[in-house]
This record gives structure tokens, C-alpha cells and sequence, in this order.
């Protein structure tokens, strides 16, 4: 009972991680048709952002409560000001281009981001684990749960109905709904598709961006971070059906279930189940768990 309960705690803070990064990842997609290379680099801008608010607030004497939400709130600007930079100054310049093209685009950025990192913060990694031991432990039975494990589940269930409720009863939700389903129609009905396409990386970049912020604590912030999470990302995505936000959630699920049950059981299998979990699902349904239906135009 004791590996089961671990298991499972341990699989609801790791499926929290990738849905928290995954859902900018699907929504770019879902909108946009465009598989964004540069999300990875959103995650790795906005863990290294975090790191430097943390830093300034390791060397204050800031409440713990303040040096978090600046943290989040500098990882999200970072995540704004690069989506606004990338979209409207390059990824506008490609729209309507053959999907291959985009990608490439977009994995050519990440590369060039990878390097601006190094000019900015340099080679050295960076510990940021000072938000983590300050928000403490909890002791349910056997077992010791991190509060901020607990915070960062707290944080992806609130995303999770946060974009439930956005896209079924908010003005841009139907506006956004209306785009995913048809662009054209969308456009002739006089929708700023233009707008909706901007606003719409903008998000994914800040949600990526967050997903960086709150994982900073808990890993070495550090060159590369950002080509582990895309592949992660895109496993994620994947299993639930690009551009599916209730996708990425069951297929975050999945996969941190999974891959904890692997570390306390079968730790050697840890790098192969996430992939293997993504071949058996594609095998069965080749597009996805929740993959959108799509219109056949006449």
C-alpha cells in the first residue's frame, strides 16, 4: 500500500509538471497547426529567469511568499516578450508555408535561443531550490509530501479549468474554438484571425514560460533543459491528441502514473516507458486519445 500511495503521489506531481508545460505546447497547435520547436526554449527562458528571481531573493529579506510570485511573475514576462517577439517578427513572416517549413523555422530559433542563454547567463548551472525548502513538508501516514509538490498539482488543476472555463464561456474561448475549427470561415465572418494567432502564442509562450518558473526549485537549472522538455512535451501531446487541452491532461496522467510506477519498480525502464506508453497509444489510435474531429470541406 505504502509503493502504491508513493506511486501515485509521485505520478499526480510529475503528470502536474508536464501538463503545466504541455498545455501552452497543445494550445499553439490546436490554433495554429504549428508544431512549436521553440516551446523548449520558453521552458529553459523561464527557468532561468526564475533562478535569477530567486537569487535576488536569497540575498534579501524577502517573505517566501513574495520571492514566489516575483519568480512566477518574471518567468511570465520573459515568456510575453519573447512570444510577441517571435510571432510577430518571425513566425508571421511563414504562415500558410508547408508544416515542415515551420518546423524547421521553429527548431532553427530554438538552436539560436540556446545560445542567447549562454550569452545572457553563461555555461554555469544554477540552483534555485530555495522556494521548495522554504514552503516545507507535510506528513500524511508513511508518507512525506513537499508543499510544493502539492502547490505545483494545485497549479495545474487550476490551469486545467481555467482553460475548460475559458474556451466553453468566455467571448475569445468561442472566438478561439471558431479558429480551431475553421480559420477561413472564422476570418470571413470578419474574426481577427491575425489577433487571435498573436494572443494565442503569446499565452503558450507565458504558459511555457510558467512551466519553467516552477520546476526552477526542483531541478539544476542548467544548458539543455529545454531539449528534455520539448521531447516530454511532445510524448504528452502526442498520447492525448495534438491541440487537445483535456488531451494533455489525461495524457499527462499517463505518463507521470507510468513513469513513477517504473522508478519504484522497474527503475531501469524509466527512460523507455514514457515512449513506450506513447508507441502503444499512437499504435491504437494514430492520432491520438482526444484528437479533435476535423471538417471536411466540400
Amino acid at each position: 500500500m505504502l509503493t502504491a500511495a508513493a506511486i501515485l503521489t509521485d505520478g499526480l506531481v510529475y503528470a502536474a509538471y508536464l501538463f503545466i508545460v504541455a498545455i501552452g505546447l497543445t494550445l499553439i497547435f490546436g490554433v495554429m497547426k504549428i508544431l512549436n520547436v521553440t516551446h523548449g526554449s520558453f521552458y529553459a527562458f523561464g527557468a532561468y529567469g526564475a533562478a535569477t528571481a530567486v537569487g535576488l531573493y536569497a540575498n534579501g529579506d524577502w517573505p517566501p511568499v513574495l520571492g514566489f510570485l516575483t519568480m512566477i511573475a518574471l518567468a511570465m514576462a520573459i515568456g510575453l516578450v519573447m512570444g510577441l517577439i517571435l510571432e510577430r517578427g518571425l513566425l508571421r513572416l511563414v504562415y500558410g508555408k508547408d508544416e515542415v517549413v515551420i518546423v524547421l523555422v521553429t527548431y532553427a530559433t530554438f538552436l539560436i535561443l540556446e545560445d542567447v542563454i549562454v550569452l545572457i547567463w553563461g555555461p554555469q548551472s544554477y540552483a534555485a531550490y530555495q522556494p521548495m525548502v522554504a514552503a516545507g513538508s507535510v506528513q500524511i501516514g508513511e508518507l512525506i509530501l513537499s508543499n510544493y509538490d502539492i502547490l505545483l498539482v494545485a497549479i495545474a488543476i487550476f490551469l486545467a479549468v481555467l482553460a475548460y472555463w475559458s474556451l466553453k464561456y468566455t467571448r475569445y474561448g468561442r472566438l478561439l474554438t471558431t479558429v480551431i475549427y475553421d480559420r477561413e470561415t472564422a476570418a470571413a465572418f470578419g474574426i481577427n484571425v491575425t489577433l487571435v494567432y498573436t494572443v494565442t502564442f503569446v499565452i503558450g509562450a507565458m504558459l511555457g514560460a510558467l512551466g519553467g518558473a516552477v520546476m526552477a526549485p526542483k531541478i539544476a537549472v542548467t544548458l539543455g533543459i529545454g531539449v528534455e522538455v520539448i521531447v516530454l512535451a511532445f510524448a504528452v501531446v502526442a498520447i492525448g491528441g495534438m491541440g487537445s487541452i483535456e488531451g494533455a491532461l489525461i495524457g499527462a496522467l499517463i505518463v507521470g502514473v507510468c513513469r513513477a510506477a517504473a522508478v519504484h519498480l522497474v527503475p531501469q525502464l524509466e527512460l523507455f516507458v514514457i515512449y513506450g506508453v506513447m508507441a502503444l497509444v499512437l499504435v491504437v489510435r494514430p492520432y491520438g486519445l482526444f484528437v479533435r474531429a476535423q471538417p471536411r470541406k466540400i
